[in-house]
């Protein structure tokens, strides 16, 4: 993985090296082994490299055999080397062993067509000195990030934020809209960004920028097969099935690299299973890494050590306290560039530096896995609602929630009236969203939060009512879970996993993340499976777990899931004091910033401090989690460049 960035003035103008120095300086962490540039009259291409294949030829930009074609690409494409092959078949002449080298070639003999033939992670950009023309484009799911911004007749673009920002006429206001969408999905949904007047490049879609027009469209979409019972395939025959696409997808992201490939252990299924794959592959040690919490409600230690102990690995763990995410926090913030509203992404900044400081610079991690294969909880809700629906006014029935949350200390079960009250919300058959509702509803306090005139800007602006009018046209055809499979991969996955607690935590240490779940050829393939087999009763990825249970100890097979999950309010607010924290919550910087109603953030703050974080609701949690971020952000867009 790399940083790319750019210009291109449509009136012909210049573009400006020193501006392009910057852009590619200010993305150092992503690409810290080498940096390139490349003007050519109006157009500036900029590269910031972290080398893993072709280590000594791959530098960037780079061309095609005439110069016709330059690009600055980031990212992997794992099926280069069979593309090589297939392009030299056809006259084409290499220069360097680089899977870039491959993209640009392959731009050049099929156009657009190339994309889909791609089986990896990319964004890229590619000039084509002939036409005049830019193209932009981006891998299926959003692995890598890609953002752009059009100023008179200037575009720029760049893998991250911070680089656009060195152009001076570019704005640094928060978008209301974009900040909505965040405290509704967790992340703003491409091509929306918190940025007024940026973009970020919806994945699995292009856009072309020439002197004269603006082109854009999709290569890819996600999609299902409309529900059917008839379906006769038996567990094992999909298992199979699944066993040998994973595999696959696992060797190619292990052993197309010529650095040395780490993987990510979490003591969960997905992880054990990419890492037994990686075992398949080679004949050393495999070497892994994981979290462990000081707080011992987030801590997996016990199950994480069942599978070192059962695969033998060369294993290494670090320990996250309260104040370790605390101060670290401004960090994550700098580098994820978006307001969160879970400190779940600081551990993982905090384990990429351990990962890096260890000698690594590529991890195969599970991610995808939930998204594909069912295994989240709100596919479980899902089931629930519609079977208390059934018979909303039975007293038995809410008592299943119990058996959702076994891992969660505060279970809603414990709560009748709110668990009922919850599940019971906007039980609408017909509506396409009926998995996610609950969960966009409870935000609206969030909303609540907001200073007085952003409330008013964004008067009439639903963002979930916004995002369901935009569901493909054939969504109601699919099975429940399958529409809820898509609502989180374009939402939560691609925007806050792959990016705020994926991406920009792994380079924020120049670390690249690998990913064989959302290996092309699998997510196409898990999209066939039958529901049925995903969420199995309440059992989420009952088709993973059958496929693997031959190396997945039975442990961890029984284990009930426990998400991914960090301290919050406590990180903050419980142990001695971080200034930073007392800083942006006073009156004065919170007037100033003219972002939130000062007296509700006062109100909280004071109840956080209170009691030191501990014991807060759900809301609470990610209220000031949310309110910290938005903060930070705005004070450290002001301040850059």
């Amino acid at each position: 993985m790399c940083g790319i960035c750019g210009m291109f003035d449509t009136g012909g103008a210049p573009a400006e090296r020193e501006t392009l120095v910057s852009m590619v300086r200010s993305m150092g962490h992503r690409g810290p082994d080498d940096e390139g540039i490349r003007l050519q009259g109006e157009m500036g291409l900029g590269h910031s490299r972290l080398a893993v294949l072709d280590l000594k030829t791959g530098a960037q930009p780079l061309s095609n055999s005439d110069g016709r074609f330059w690009i600055s690409f980031n990212g992997e494409i794992y099926n280069y080397i069979e593309l090589r092959e297939e392009l030299r078949a056809k006259g084409h002449r290499f220069r360097t062993e680089s899977d870039t080298e491959v993209l640009v070639h392959g731009y050049e003999e099929y156009g657009l067509d190339v994309f889909p033939k791609l089986n990896g992670q990319w964004a890229a950009a590619i000039w084509d000195d002939q036409r005049k023309e830019l193209l932009l484009c981006r891998d299926r799911v959003g692995i890598c990030p890609l953002y752009y911004a059009q100023v008179g007749r200037r575009v720029l673009f760049a893998s991250e934020v911070k680089a656009i920002l060195w152009d001076k006429e570019v704005s640094r206001e928060l978008d209301p809209r974009g900040l909505a969408q965040t405290y509704t999905f967790w992340t703003p949904v491409a091509p929306q960004t918190v940025f007024r007047g940026i973009r970020e490049l919806t994945p699995g879609s292009w856009i072309r920028f020439s002197r004269n027009e603006t082109e854009e469209g999709r290569y890819w979409d996600f999609t299902f097969p409309p529900y059917t019972r008839d379906d006769t395939g038996s567990a094992e025959e999909y298992a199979e099935q699944l066993r040998e696409l994973l595999f696959e997808a696992t060797r190619l992201r292990f052993t197309r690299s010529d650095v040395p490939v780490a993987a990510y252990l979490s003591g969960g299924i997905d992880s054990t299973v990419t890492v037994a794959l990686i075992q398949q592959c080679t004949q050393s040690d495999v070497k892994t890494f994981s979290l462990r919490f000081a707080d011992s409600e987030f801590d997996e230690g016990s199950y994480q050590q069942q599978v070192i102990s059962r695969l033998g690995t060369d294993h290494a763990s670090i320990t996250v306290s309260y104040r370790d995410i605390g101060e670290v926090f401004p960090d994550v913030i700098r580098h994820a560039e978006k307001p969160v509203l879970r400190t779940a992404p600081a551990p993982m900044f905090l384990l990429s530096r351990f990962v890096r400081d260890s000698g690594y610079k590529v991890v195969v991690t599970g991610e995808g896995s939930d998204e594909m294969l069912g295994g989240y909880d709100i596919f479980r809700e899902a089931a629930v609602r519609s079977f208390i629906a059934r018979n909303p006014d039975s007293v038995k029935r809410p008592e299943i929630i119990q058996h959702l949350y076994p891992w969660l200390q505060r279970n809603p079960a414990g709560i009748p009236a709110f668990a009922r009250l919850f599940f019971s919300k906007s039980l609408d058959a017909d509506d396409p969203a009926l998995s996610h509702r609950p969960r966009w509803q409870s935000a609206e306090g969030l909303m609540r939060l907001l200073h007085s005139d952003l409330r008013q800007e964004l008067s009439g602006f639903d963002p979930a009512d916004d995002f369901v009018a935009g569901m493909p046209w054939d969504s109601r055809d699919w099975h429940p879970v399958s529409r809820a499979q898509w609502i989180e991969v374009q939402t939560l996955l691609s925007g806050y996993l792959l990016a705020s607690q994926g991406d920009r935590m792994l380079m924020a240490h120049s670390v690249e993340g690998r990913f064989p779940f959302l290996d092309p050829v699998f997510i196409d393939k898990a999209a066939a499976i039958p529901p049925r087999y995903k969420v199995m009763g309440l059992d989420e990825k009952y088709l993973l777990k059958y496929a693997f249970r031959d190396v997945v100890p039975e442990e961890i097979l029984r284990r009930p899931k426990q998400p991914y999950r960090a301290p919050d309010a406590a990180s903050f607010f419980g142990s001695s004091g971080l200034d930073w924290v007392d800083d942006i919550l006073s009156e004065e910087s919170v007037k100033a910033s003219g972002l939130f109603n000062p007296q509700a953030v006062s109100q909280l703050a004071a109840k956080c401090r209170r009691r030191a974080g501990q014991g807060m609701s759900n809301f609470d949690n990610m209220a000031i989690t949310a309110l910290l971020s938005t903060l930070l952000l705005q004070r450290q867009t002001a301040r850059s460049s």
